[in-house]
Parts: C-alpha cells; structure tokens; sequence
C-alpha cells in the first residue's frame, strides 16, 4: 500500500541548477512537483532519491530527454486534484469547474500565490540561477490539514 501523501514540496526553474539548500528544504517530502525549466535529467534522478518526482517540461527542456515529459499533468493527493502546468497563461481549462483545488505553475521565476474562486495557483518561484533581482525559492504544501497549507520558502543562499 502507498504511503499517504500530506507534504509535497514544489520546485521550478532550476535551469541544470539543483542547490544543496532545495534539497534540504524539500527533504521529508512525500511527493516532488517539478513544474519546467528542469534544465537536465540529473536533477528528476537526484529529486527522485528523496521522494516520487511529478514534472512537466518547460519552455527550456528542449533535450531528448525532456520529450517524455508532459507538457501539463494531473496529481492526485491527499484526496485532492492539482494541476500541473510550466506556463500559466497556457492554462486552458477551467480549474475550479474541472474539480482542481491547486493549480502550480512555474515560469515566471516570481514566487506568488493567490486563491481565486476556491481554487489556489501556485508558482514556486525559481530554485536556480538567481534572475532579474528574484528571491531563490521553492514552495512546501501541507494536505494534512482541512484546507492545504502552502509556505513559500526563500533559500538562505550566497549571491550566485
């Protein structure tokens, strides 16, 4: 039987950039959501030693090895629906009609997250290469509550 999911950690942008800070911020994750711009296998191989990885391809996931990447994906957990997609402006449905409680995008590399008529969007923020002046953050959300939990995380890093 499948261990229950009640934390998810949610990581995006790392454009071939997995720093030592995500991985500990993502430890004790039940699921990673890896939402584009992965950069390079490696990264899904070293998220996948700490929990089951869930991941889309970005605009930058170009490689060979991204074409088995979905463009969007569904999860399931914790009794809930997500939506998983790289871009948010290339959301083409409805969530809130389609029953999704969370939509997680990336893209942008701007950390935000916002309620809009029951459903939460959600982008990480980017866990790369520093950009444009960005904070360097992912996100952790908590299912085990009776409405998730979600805590966007800066990570204490040097300026690189």
């Amino acid at each position: 039987m499948a261990k229950p999911v009640g934390r998810i950690g949610v990581i995006s942008d790392t454009h071939g950039l997995l720093r030592e800070e995500a991985l500990a911020a993502l430890a004790g994750s039940d699921l990673i959501i890896h939402a584009g711009d992965i950069g390079n296998p490696e990264i899904l191989e070293c998220l996948r030693k700490l929990a089951p990885v869930a991941a889309v391809r970005g605009n930058i996931d170009k490689a060979a090895w991204a074409a088995a990447l979905p463009e969007s994906t569904v999860v399931e957990a914790g009794g809930r629906s997500i939506y998983v997609l790289h871009d948010i402006h290339e959301l083409d449905l409805d969530p809130g009609a389609a029953g999704f409680t969370i939509v997680i995008s990336g893209h942008s590399h701007r950390p935000s997250q916002e309620e809009r008529a029951g459903v939460i969007y959600l982008n990480p923020g980017s866990a790369g290469p520093r950009r444009f002046q960005l904070p360097v953050t992912l996100a952790r959300i908590n299912l085990g509550a009776a409405l998730p939990e979600v805590e966007i995380v800066e990570l204490a890093i040097a300026h690189r």
